[in-house]
């Protein structure tokens, strides 16, 4: 157990929301304007964490915050000691199952190598050959036109491997997928170099709080909006005026852009995972569990 002190505890509390308000701030002046922003949005949209949550710190499991008698009461604290943290106990109780996943997702993930060949091309599958009510996206124009957008998907091999973005294909973007991941399949086909799965350690770590530290949720969280800049750009939409510009990835030059980028997220996440599986490592092992065993049998593949 690392005990911190008020002094310490409440700075890295204020140093949290400093780092993370240049995201929720303009979010929510937007949100009170009713604006839509087409790029960023989706850090608080499609990941379902609030603003008023993301910004809200919590020490993490292992570490005790002495006069802290406010957040005694907090759901999922307790006293320990001289101090309060984590009900470890009550935690695994109500989360224990969603530790025991996250773990071996994140095993699994962590022993592959990763793809870097795609080129993003699940969001132009998302926009290919649209029916009635399938564009998601309509108040922002193709930057090559619906054909346009057609032609570079039927001239292109797509190998999505992440079902939280195939699911959005349209109906005649998914039968152009190589694959055809599942819910019960992610274990098995996530991998490293996907945009998504990069993206998704925000997920896990918001959705194991209050065991997460602050500090490794804020790093995630700031992972994931530099990925959905390049999510974006490389999609077929015109985000220019924006001020987003293109990642032409039907060019060769646009491709290595493309792939570079991919690769340096698919570095910064490694440690990133390697943190938020510590931690479900460190709550396994409190449970009696040995977090080897935890998904070993998933590294294959």
């Amino acid at each position: 157990m690392e005990t911190l002190a008020r002094e310490r505890w409440t700075a890295l509390e204020r140093a949290h929301a400093d780092r993370l308000s240049p995201w929720t701030e303009p979010h929510r002046e937007r949100r009170g304007r009713g604006e839509d922003h087409p790029v960023l949005d989706f850090l608080f949209t499609y990941y379902s964490q609030s603003p008023a949550k993301l910004l809200r710190w919590h020490p993490g499991a292992g570490r005790v915050l002495l006069d802290a008698d406010e957040r005694a009461g907090w759901p999922l604290y307790t006293r320990v000691g001289d101090g309060v943290g984590l009900d470890v106990p009550a935690f695994l109780a109500r989360r224990g199952d969603a530790v025991r996943h996250t773990a071996r997702l994140l095993r699994a993930t962590a022993g592959r190598a990763g793809q870097f060949g795609c080129f993003g091309l699940h969001e132009w599958a998302m926009v290919y050959r649209p029916a009635a009510g399938e564009l998601r996206h309509s108040a922002v124009p193709l930057r090559l036109g619906q054909a346009g957008t057609d032609a570079v998907v039927e001239s292109h091999r797509v190998a999505c491997s992440h079902h939280d973005a195939f699911r959005f294909f349209t109906g005649a973007g998914a039968p152009r997928n190589e694959l055809a991941p599942t819910r019960e399949s992610q274990v098995r086909l996530e991998q490293p170099g996907c945009l998504h799965a990069t993206m998704d350690l925000y997920k896990w770590a918001y959705k194991l709080a209050p065991a997460v530290p602050g500090e490794l949720v804020a790093d995630c969280f700031a992972l994931a909006a530099d990925v959905r800049v390049l999510d974006m750009r490389a999609s077929p939409y015109d985000l220019a005026d924006a001020g987003y510009p293109p990642v032409a990835i039907e060019t060769p030059e646009g491709k290595a852009e493309y792939a570079a980028a991919q690769r340096g997220f698919a570095e910064r996440a490694a440690p990133l995972r390697a943190r938020l599986l510590a931690v479900c490592d460190a709550l396994l092992s409190a449970e009696g569990r040995d977090p080897v065993d935890e998904g070993a049998a998933d590294l294959v593949g």
